[in-house]
């Protein structure tokens, strides 16, 4: 069924959410699905998605992600996703033995359709009024627009489970101002509300009374002239500093840092309670997730595009299976719920070059993501 759009809003509702990776609910179908997992649905010519696994805490699986592909693949004019208000969004929740089998084919369909937001000529909005992470960002931060509200709160935590900020955190976080990104991949530190737009992360804040009245008039949009110029006249130019305003010289300075090792050596010469509570945080961290993260953010910010960025990522996500990290984070956080996770190796000194330098190798030709993008 082919459906054409001249505008794609994806208001994605995020609400009390505690997840590495959201997944996704998009534009009604007529027929029903295996439990109506992703809903689509047509308003004005305009293309809306729903997310509504909300008992499953709305986790991205297989089925969802075989929905929501060829959907996007068809959009060729405008479109809104909408989230069933979960109490959270998690699709790690895997056992370690089918993790390959699972993992490796959402990951390769989410990277696509990342890419695909990301290179779309026409609007796509995002409303994100709520809690949004890993898959959350990657389904909304490549689009057009993206609107926040005050309880809105994003985060790339990735580095505590052995894995790294993906979705197409190599190209967007090295451009965010100064060091800012680095320093939000290596800590996983949490934004709230108007300091997402202030991150780069949003376009546009707005009250979360009002974003239902916003979604309507966006709904009444044919082109993207009217998407901004609604956006513009409902959405809140006067908000509240930057919370972390206070600590930009720090960060710009010491997540300058060519290494891991130099990053940490800076933070310790600093010596401000915001460094000391930085060091903290980094503690806790995976050593090989966050060398790797560093490099990764590194190479993602002399790429000339967001696919050439995913490319590498899905390599490094591919590579994430056979390393120690990822399944002992996974199982610390999701099975074991110790939160206690034993890194492998423990330290950043114990964590070579060379094993960095393993999660970046080429693939076998057929199974590079470049061929699905």
């Amino acid at each position: 069924m082919k459906m054409v759009r001249k505008t794609f809003i994806l208001t994605s509702i995020f609400n009390k959410v505690t997840t590495i990776r959201p997944s996704y609910n998009l534009l009604r179908t007529m027929a029903t699905n295996k439990q109506d997992d992703v809903i689509f649905e047509t308003i004005n010519n305009v293309g809306v998605m729903t997310l509504n696994r909300p008992k499953a805490l709305n986790s991205l699986n297989l089925s969802m992600v075989d929905k929501i592909l060829p959907t996007f693949e068809t959009i060729n004019n405008v479109g809104v996703m909408t989230l069933n208000r979960p109490k959270a969004l998690n699709s790690l929740n895997l056992s370690m033995g089918r993790a390959k089998k699972h993992f490796v084919p959402v990951e390769m369909k989410e990277y696509t359709m990342n890419g695909l937001i990301g290179t779309y000529k026409i609007p796509y909005v995002a409303l994100i009024d709520g809690i949004v992470m890993g898959g959350g960002v990657g389904i909304s931060i490549h689009g057009s627009y993206r609107v926040c509200t005050e309880r809105t709160l994003y985060a790339m935590p990735e580095t505590a489970i052995g894995l790294f900020p993906d979705v197409g955190g190599s190209y967007v976080l090295p451009r965010m101002q100064g060091k800012l990104g680095i320093f939000l991949a290596l800590t996983g530190t949490r934004l709230k509300g108007s300091d997402v737009l202030k991150a780069g992360v949003a376009t546009h804040y707005i009250e979360s009374k009002d974003i239902k009245n916003l979604e309507q008039s966006l709904l009444t949009c044919k082109d993207d002239k009217c998407i901004k110029e609604t956006l513009d006249r409902v959405c809140v130019q006067n908000i509240k500093e930057f919370s972390l305003q206070p600590y930009l010289e720090t960060i710009n300075k010491c997540f300058a840092g060519n290494t891991m090792e130099e990053i940490m050596s800076l933070l310790e010469k600093d010596g401000s309670d915001f460094a000391k509570n930085t060091i903290k945080t980094l503690s806790h961290m995976s050593p090989t997730s966050m060398k790797v993260s560093l490099k990764l953010l590194q190479m993602g910010s002399k790429k000339n595009s967001l696919l050439d960025c995913l490319e590498v990522e899905y390599r490094v996500a591919v590579a994430c299976l056979a390393n120690h990290d990822f399944i002992e984070g996974v199982q610390a956080l999701l099975i074991r719920k110790d939160k206690n996770p034993k890194w492998n190796p423990p330290t950043l000194k114990d964590v070579s070059d060379s094993h960095v330098d393993s999660f970046f190798a080429n693939l076998p030709e057929n199974e590079e993501l470049r061929h699905k993008l």
